[in-house]
Order: C-alpha cells, then sequence, then structure tokens
C-alpha cells in the first residue's frame, strides 16, 4: 500500500468525482421494484440523490453503477455516465465502477466520493462539508454520527450485555478516498469476494488506515425499511 501524503498528493491537480453503487435489489424495503427506484416525493428514489451530488460544483465526473440488465434508465442522466458493472456485492459494484472512472479519465490522486443511491436526503452542503474537511487529509474520510442510544447485544433474542457507546460512530455516505488506494484496498479483499468489506472506510482500514470521521446529519439515513420511505418523503417535501 503506497503513501498517500508522499506519492499520491499534488495540490492543486486532484479533482474530485462522484461514485454511486446503484445495483442493489433492496429486498429488505419490500417494493417490487429495486428500491432505489421506488418513486418518493414525485421522484425515483435515486434521482433525488443524483440532484444533490450534482448541485456540487467541485464534483466532476459522476458515475452511476448498475445491474447489467437493468431496464430504469433509457438515456445517460445530463452531467453523469452509466456503467453496466454491477456486482453481486456493493463492494464488488464499487471496484467495477472505479475501473470505470479510470477509463474515463480519472487519475489515482483523484479524490472518489461513493455514495448510497438509497441515502436520498444528503445535501449538496453536507458533501462540501466531507470535501473540505478531507481534500488536503493523507487518507480521507467518511459522513458519520456519534452514536446516540444504548447499544445492546443479543442472545436468543434477549438482551446479552449493554455496550459502551462512547467513541462509537454511526458510518454515513459519502465516503471519499484516494482513487488508487481505495481500488488497491478493494482488490486485496477481492479474491475473498470482499469478505468483510462493509463500507470503503473498512476496505481501507483493512490495508492500516485510519479514516478521518466528519460528522453528518441525522436526516442522512439509509432508505432500508418500508417505514422509512414516508419519513424520507416528508423530509423531502418540507425542503425548500
Amino acid at each position: 500500500m503506497p503513501d498517500v501524503a508522499t506519492e499520491l498528493t499534488r495540490p492543486g491537480t486532484a479533482r474530485c468525482h462522484a461514485l454511486l453503487p446503484c445495483a442493489g435489489t433492496g429486498t429488505r424495503a419490500g417494493t417490487g421494484i429495486p428500491k432505489q427506484y421506488q418513486p418518493i416525493a414525485g421522484q425515483p428514489m435515486v434521482m433525488h440523490t443524483l440532484d444533490a451530488l450534482r448541485a456540487v460544483p467541485r464534483l466532476d465526473l459522476c458515475v452511476v453503477v448498475i445491474a447489467f440488465d437493468d431496464v430504469f434508465w433509457t438515456s445517460q442522466p445530463v452531467g453523469t455516465t452509466l456503467a453496466r458493472r454491477g456486482g453481486a456485492t456493493r463492494a464488488e459494484s464499487v471496484f467495477n465502477g472505479l475501473q470505470a472512472l479510470r477509463e474515463l479519465g480519472a487519475d489515482e490522486s483523484d479524490w472518489v466520493l461513493v455514495h448510497d443511491a438509497a441515502r436520498c436526503l444528503v445535501t449538496p452542503a453536507q458533501v462540501s462539508a466531507l470535501i473540505d474537511a478531507c481534500r488536503d487529509d493523507p487518507v480521507g474520510g467518511l459522513l458519520a454520527l456519534p452514536l446516540p442510544d444504548t447499544l445492546k447485544t443479543a442472545a436468543d433474542g434477549r438482551v446479552a450485555a449493554t455496550v459502551d457507546r462512547g467513541g462509537k460512530w454511526l458510518a454515513q455516505t459519502p465516503q471519499m478516498f484516494r482513487l488508487g488506494p481505495l481500488q488497491a484496498a478493494l482488490a486485496a479483499r477481492a479474491a475473498q469476494g470482499f469478505a468483510g468489506v462493509t463500507d470503503e472506510a473498512s476496505a481501507m482500514e483493512m490495508v492500516g488506515q485510519h479514516p478521518l470521521l466528519v460528522q453528518g446529519s441525522a436526516q442522512n439515513f439509509k432508505v432500508t425499511y418500508p417505514e422509512d420511505f414516508a419519513l424520507a418523503e416528508a423530509v423531502l417535501r418540507s425542503r425548500p
């Protein structure tokens, strides 16, 4: 793993790109179509997500990784490149998307902001805050929230223990890392089917890096369960 600070940092030249894995089926959402395409507040969820990302002027390329047989997209969205390279897992889709960025001319020293399509409530201000916090960092980082609730472990459906929540954070997205190091970190797990890679930060941790935690917002939640759709719609409709 190269030293990011000494080998990849080139002040004034690194660009920022967005990568949106969008090949999941969303089985937990209980919808008849992939949840990222479920209508919320007048348009498919993923379009709200793309609207937020495309409103950040510092993001150059925006790649959406979709399944090979995806029939939702009939044309390339404005300011976006579709890559029909969806994998069996989110990590594989991200890995394939990083290669698509390379083919579009992205450099290994460029920053990549990987964001969940189902986090449709992210705002341009939150994305910009992440860029501001990470652009001079030797590793990169992610939006996250300090754990607000009491945390329990379970055994057979009953509480086994209460866990100290001190120092524990809920990971969100975007997660921002340089293209080369992130691609190398994922490549190191590819032979194992990306086992243990739950997000980009976890892949970086596996190669000894310590991503920066940047405080996000409770509204930047991932739409996962059926009841989340109504909450997301309420938040979107409350915004100007």
